[in-house]
């Protein structure tokens, strides 16, 4: 897709509006970015129910639900652990879709896993997915493109997922 943050905030806004779909965000990597560029975008209002920053895995467990044998088995960068905060998020703020993010923004490796490393979840009514990046540059060059990916796969999510309530 290759938008900007701001384009796919942007379409994110509009598409959720047209269809009635709420969304929350649960953030470590960018703490708060995505749901701070959404709440840049007029009409977010109508859409972003709220979101969680959850940088710590005590955050993640106890308020979005990740369990904690995962965060000991895998760490806190891990798809499956994307997909769980995403699912919590819908779950804590009471929206439709959920869409969250974890990963290495360095400058050094953490959990085993490079920087650059981000894993982006997307969760529905329908379950949760999640999306494996590997970005280049410095920490807030790499926070920019996952607050990118992040709202391009919630676009992504609100064009092709059906959600049962919308029509």
């Amino acid at each position: 897709m290759s938008l900007t943050a701001d384009e796919a905030a942007a379409s994110a806004v509009a598409l959720a509006i047209e269809r009635g779909v709420t969304v929350a965000t649960a953030e470590s990597l960018t703490a708060g970015l995505v749901a701070a560029t959404l709440a840049d975008t007029p009409g977010a209002s109508g859409m972003l129910q709220g979101g969680v920053i959850a940088y710590q895995n005590a955050v993640k467990a106890g308020i979005l639900g990740v369990s904690e044998d995962l965060l000991s088995a895998v760490g806190s960068v891990d798809a499956g652990v994307a997909a769980a905060m995403a699912a919590g998020a819908r779950q804590a703020c009471g929206a439709d879709v959920g869409v969250s993010t974890t990963g290495v923004a360095g400058p050094l490796p953490h959990d085993g896993k490079p920087v650059g490393t981000v894993f982006i979840g997307v969760a529905t009514s329908r379950g949760a997915v999640a999306h494996a990046y590997s970005f280049r540059g410095d920490r807030p060059g790499i926070r920019a493109q996952a607050t990118a990916a992040a709202l391009e796969r919630l676009v992504e999510c609100l064009v092709h997922v059906d959600l049962p309530h919308v029509k």
